[in-house]
């Protein structure tokens, strides 16, 4: 066995009614709170109150900021950063999907240091300190691992570009996953978000960093989100499916933390940077088609395994045929949860195509595919991702 690395600072705490717990936890980091949410609406709104109401009882001061929107820019990390400011905020905590505990970081970040989020990003010579508020992160969705990462997503409206902070300053302190949170997600919300976790772990599990701990996190998480996902997206009411899933991200974004992500997410980041309208899961799913048969016959074991967690009458063919068979499982699975998307369909205009190849290798996760491609094969692969 090869000698590797693991590392997760982040506590967990896991199970249906745990957000009654965030008061307690949160005084454990400080007195004025600066709460990170979307915008208030029905589904959501009794989640925002409990969670006020557990706070103030602990005693915690609360200054709430509900303008995350999909995709966090930099305007709107700009706008929370001077609130917390504005509140002496001495924690953040980011309650909701991906794009709330994403701005939580961000927030955490720029609210203690000089200039903005966008000055702080993974390839930046000044990188966050020790002044980040410590975050914690509550996750409403099932989706993007956030909860349990060193990394931050943020849209530059003005440059067309969508980057990460990746620090390990900014692992959340502590993880509250209830999958009670889950219950109202919508079914498109939820197939997205979804059939994010799906790619987190399958990218780290054929990541040229992956390890044997990776592996083992990797392939449950697929397993679950293979069995479970088309029945959370039929009924999302169902706590059992729910709570599968919830724990495939958790597990899933363990995998990212520590192996990363591979072609299909450099591509996604470029997608949702020039096109704010589409998700991130989304973006992922017009390109996994292509990305699949591009990749299968340099990594066949791995793609074999996937291919039998789909279908397992393929325990019996060959690794070469279940690899290549998992290509058309995946196309069959996008189908079924409502995910079989394509460019044209969310009004991408085809002359852009071109740039958007250039953006698609502007992110060094290519370079971790097991088959690494060139603009040229990009330029080829949106071409095919551009109708179905």
């Amino acid at each position: 066995m090869a000698p590797f690395n693991y590392f997760q600072p982040t506590e967990i705490r896991f199970g249906c009614g745990r957000l009654s717990e965030i008061g307690e936890i949160v005084a454990r980091y400080g007195k004025r709170c600066l709460l990170v949410t979307v915008p208030p609406f029905a589904a959501l709104e009794p989640i925002f109150e409990k969670a006020r109401s557990s706070l103030a009882n602990a005693g915690v001061r609360v200054a709430h900021f509900d303008g995350v929107v999909p995709n966090p820019t930099t305007g709107s990390i700009t706008a929370g950063a001077d609130a917390a400011k504005a509140h002496k905020a001495d924690v953040v905590v980011g309650l909701g999907g991906g794009s709330s505990i994403d701005t939580a970081k961000a927030i955490a970040v720029e609210a203690t240091h000089d200039g903005t989020c966008w000055d702080y990003l993974w390839f930046s010579k000044t990188q966050p300190t020790e002044k980040t508020l410590p975050v914690i992160a509550t996750t409403t969705t099932s989706g993007t691992g956030s909860q349990v990462t060193q990394v931050a997503v943020v849209t530059n409206p003005a440059e067309k570009c969508k980057s990460a902070i990746y620090n390990p300053i900014v692992y959340p302190h502590v993880a509250l996953v209830d999958p009670e949170l889950m219950l109202t997600v919508p079914e498109h919300i939820t197939a997205s978000t979804g059939f994010d976790v799906l790619c987190h772990a399958f990218e780290t599990y054929i990541h040229c960093g992956a390890s044997p701990y990776t592996d083992m996190i990797a392939v449950e998480a697929i397993r679950l989100v293979i069995k479970h996902l088309p029945t959370v997206v039929k009924d999302g009411s169902n706590v059992e499916a729910r709570t599968a899933m919830a724990w495939a991200d958790t597990l899933a974004g363990l995998c990212i933390a520590n192996a990363g992500v591979t072609l299909p997410h450099g591509m996604g980041m470029a997608i949702g940077g020039m096109y704010p309208h589409v998700m991130h899961g989304e973006a992922l799913a017009v390109t996994y088609p292509e990305f699949m048969r591009y990749t299968y016959a340099s990594a066949v074991r791995q793609f074999a395994i996937i291919g039998r967690i789909f279908n397992s009458e393929l325990e019996s063919e060959s690794d070469k045929v279940a690899a290549e068979k998992s290509c058309e499982e995946m196309d069959k699975f996008l189908k079924e949860i409502g995910m079989w998307l394509s460019l044209d369909g969310f009004k991408v205009p085809e002359r852009d195509l071109p740039e958007l190849a250039k953006a698609c290798l502007v992110l060094p996760d290519y370079k971790n595919n097991p088959r690494v491609i060139n603009l040229d094969g990009v330029n080829k692969m949106l071409k095919q991702c551009f109708k179905r």
